[in-house]
């Protein structure tokens, strides 16, 4: 992504702010607004642009009415046609933006129905990096037929940013890699970015959405209804959704994962994700490896 559109979407995302906080943020100078990744809000403390060197506090205190406010404006003003989301802390905004919410959940018979009295916001500054994976999508395959996938680097390295590219590389297929069929569960609404329906990411043409559903329960249900040759998912945690996975993979369907992980031994040295391992449920590992220079990505094949 070149500087000068690094600079609009985050012109972009700080639209979504309050007037006097937007007015703030587009005062950072523009090698600051091109590196930024978020916007942080907390009531009763100054604005923050999160730079890869840490926060920069800019010169606007937030107050908690602002943080009501963005929510208007994050959700055109129809803040009831997003309650499903905002109960469980997040709010898709057109353009492929999402604000993540802290405040007092309200809850009834131990579940949480809603946020109140909102004490933070962030506004992720999503941003694609269309043509991260072409060189690296064909060297999924053997004989035509994708091998399961992990994606692999530690919190911040970029995992989400590659599963996107590499969604859209793979559903849209090329001379060396074969058009598939996609299943995407976009539990928490990072990768494709749902705006009433309509991806605000490129996900590629061949590719199908099930948003702000557990993986483990919206792995069978896209098994029932999608026909999937593959299926995606952001950030394996739990054991029920290393169970759905193998439930997939047992129905002859490929899988595209990512890991909070640096690299393959730091997988086995974990209960959870070397059972992957053994079941071989998963066939390569790409690591994200990152320097002065930007990111880089080195294919391995899993131990048996």
């Amino acid at each position: 992504m070149q500087k000068n559109e690094r600079i609009f979407r985050y012109e972009q995302a700080a639209a979504i702010l309050p007037s006097r906080l937007r007015k703030a943020a587009l005062a950072l100078a523009d090698e600051e607004k091109a590196a930024a990744e978020e916007l942080r809000l907390r009531a009763g403390r100054p604005l923050s642009a999160l730079l890869p060197t840490g926060e920069l506090p800019l010169e606007a205190e937030v107050e908690p009415e602002e943080l009501e406010t963005l929510c208007d404006i994050a959700t055109e003003f129809s803040r009831y046609a997003a309650a499903e989301t905002i109960r469980e802390g997040f709010l898709p905004v057109r353009g492929g933006f999402r604000v993540g919410l802290c405040g007092t959940a309200v809850m009834k018979d131990g579940v949480n129905t809603n946020l109140k009295n909102l004490s933070s916001a962030v506004i992720r500054i999503a941003r694609e990096r269309r043509g991260a994976a072409l060189n690296l999508a064909p060297r999924l395959f053997q004989n035509g037929m994708f091998l399961s996938t992990l994606i692999l680097s530690p919190p911040g390295g970029g995992k989400t940013t590659l599963l996107r590219d590499l969604v859209r590389c793979l559903s849209a297929g090329g001379l060396d890699c074969p058009p598939q069929r996609i299943s995407l569960i976009d539990e928490r609404g990072e990768v494709a970015v749902v705006y009433r329906g309509v991806p605000q990411m490129d996900v590629g043409p061949r590719t199908d959405v099930l948003d702000a559903c557990p993986k483990a329960l919206g792995i069978p249900i896209v098994l029932r209804a999608m026909n999937p040759q593959i299926i995606a998912v952001d950030e394996i945690t739990l054991q029920e959704d290393l169970t759905a996975m193998s439930l997939a993979a047992g129905c002859g369907v490929g899988l595209l994962a990512t890991i909070h992980a640096a690299g393959v031994p730091e997988l086995m040295q974990k209960p959870l994700y070397r059972q992957l391992l053994d079941n071989r449920v998963f066939r390569l590992a790409v690591r994200i490896l990152r320097d002065e220079n930007g990111r880089a990505y080195e294919l391995e094949e899993l131990p048996c």
